[in-house]
């Protein structure tokens, strides 16, 4: 059995001062119904929270339908936010089209077109996620396409448009300053 010191106080009583100690037994290997009970209590109450935490974050995915076109005919891509950062990632069964440079490219709810980051960059490296430039303040349809021969390869939507941080930000009355003008990205059709 171990003595262990748990507790010190020290308060004044008049004109003296008063130390007071506090002390626990211990068996070694023993753990008392009291103190197992909190312990099981404390791992419910993390496990509850854990579930809680992984709903919210699956209640930020957004998932958009297949994509379908000339060339790119699989996968799915899905939306996420990490802080103030609006990511895309296509998904495992997503096959990069074989074409000289395809592109991500996304559509906003007025029609602007935003072609982003190359899907296959040196080497074998793949831009599997990308990070959505601030400009976009929604996104209707994720698009495969191929900036050599100037062709939409293929598509994909959101069953609902998604509203990005910047988007957010920018309804709420507050404006990002990101020292370029809001549609500069953007190319007509």
């Amino acid at each position: 059995m171990h003595i262990r010191l748990i507790g010190m106080q020290t308060i004044q009583d008049g004109n003296r001062w008063i130390t007071r100690f506090t002390y626990t037994t211990h068996k070694e290997g023993v753990m008392s119904s009291k103190c197992a009970f909190k312990m099981g209590f404390l791992s419910l109450v993390a496990a509850t929270g854990l579930v809680f935490a992984s709903n919210s974050f699956a209640a930020d995915a957004h998932t958009t339908s297949k994509f379908e076109g000339v060339k790119a005919n699989s996968g799915t891509a899905t939306h996420g936010r990490f802080g103030n950062n609006d990511t895309l990632t296509w998904s495992e069964d997503f096959k990069i089209p074989d074409t000289p440079a395809p592109h991500w490219q996304v559509v906003d709810t007025k029609g602007n077109v935003y072609l982003l980051n190359r899907l296959v960059i040196k080497g074998d490296k793949q831009n599997r996620t990308i990070t959505l430039p601030v400009q976009i303040n929604d996104v209707a349809k994720v698009q495969i396409w191929c900036a050599y021969a100037e062709v939409l390869l293929g598509e994909a939507s959101f069953a609902k448009p998604i509203v990005t941080a910047s988007g957010e930000a920018r309804g709420n009355g507050m404006k990002a300053d990101s020292g370029m003008k809001h549609d500069s990205m953007a190319m007509s059709r």
